[in-house]
């Protein structure tokens, strides 16, 4: 559905998207993460044809960004990171007038807008002046305008940006309803997000792509931590099939490792801590998620 590649973006001798490259598939959910900064609005930018690349291709259900930017673009589902709305409006005028812009027919209009309405839980707002709405319900709005038109592509650019908890359970529910039938794009530098709605992260660091992985892989650590009576480094590390072991210090008698090997390594550890004269305390696989996956990405890159 969606294939990017050597997509690159410079203003003067900044370069703020560096020769990155990834495909999503049709019915995908996938996640833009990176911090403030990083290239994530650039990139979105760059896919909806708003901005244009300084080097590299998009290209969507066949169609280049380039040439059929019009086609590209009636098909995708936008909110940009500070959605531009009318204060003066009311809510459902700038709906409906917003429904012209996307091209969807007159007799057809009024049934977009009450149902964008319905999905983003704004019928109590409905007659109010956008300018009187909070920050959370603003939101909505720009949420509501992208998918009048029942888009094939819905990108995201910080969904959650000002919303309360309940508003922001109700935005990860709309989420996961628009996947069933169309490839959604959420950018953010909210990590609990991305854990929370998507199938796939790709992970962005000063303009280039670091990671790119389903989020179940990606949490797949390939690590034990082992815990025992005493220094039991140098035997651990001579244990076929353990890459490294570090140790994580040492406490109430008791000294802990960190133990680069696969999981199905742990009866093979435990026989031979034993056979040496260790008593085993703990011998489980390390917990990882996507908030140490993230921290390790980054602070790996921040050091090549």
């Amino acid at each position: 559905m969606i294939h990017v590649e050597h997509l690159t973006r410079r203003y003067g001798e900044f370069i703020a998207v560096n020769d990155v490259s990834f495909s999503i598939g049709k019915g995908e959910v996938v996640g833009l993460l990176g911090h403030n900064g990083a290239g994530k609005t650039t990139i979105m930018k760059m896919i909806t044809g708003f901005l244009e690349p300084t080097q590299g291709s998009i290209v969507i259900d066949g169609l280049g960004i380039d040439t059929d930017t019009a086609a590209i673009q009636s098909r995708i589902g936008y909110l940009p990171e500070n959605c531009p709305l009318w204060p003066e409006m009311t809510v459902i005028d700038y709906l409906m007038y917003q429904a012209g812009l996307h091209g969807v027919s007159p007799h057809l209009r009024q049934d977009a807008v009450a149902r964008a309405i319905r999905r983003t839980a704004l019928k109590a707002k409905a007659t109010a002046p956008i300018h009187t709405l909070s920050r959370g319900y603003r939101q909505r709005v720009g949420v509501a305008q992208a998918i009048l038109h029942d888009p094939d592509i819905v990108i995201l650019d910080e969904p959650t940006n000002g919303l309360d908890p309940t508003q922001i359970f109700h935005m990860r529910n709309l989420i996961t309803e628009l996947a069933e039938t169309a490839t959604v794009l959420v950018s953010t530098h909210i990590l609990q997000e991305v854990q929370a709605v998507c199938e796939r992260v790709l992970i962005v660091r000063s303009g280039r792509l670091v990671v790119d992985a389903d989020l179940d892989t990606l949490q797949q650590s390939h690590a034990l931590i082992v815990a025992v009576d005493g220094d039991a480094g140098n035997i651990l590390s001579g244990i076929e099939g353990v890459a490294t072991s570090t140790e994580l210090g040492s406490e109430n008698g008791l000294w802990r490792y960190r133990v680069a090997a696969e999981p199905a390594t742990a009866p093979r550890i435990a026989h031979t801590l034993m056979q040496a004269g260790f008593a085993l305390h703990q011998l489980q696989p390390e917990h990882q998620n996507l908030e140490t996956v993230f921290a390790q990405v980054n602070e790996e890159v921040a050091h090549a």
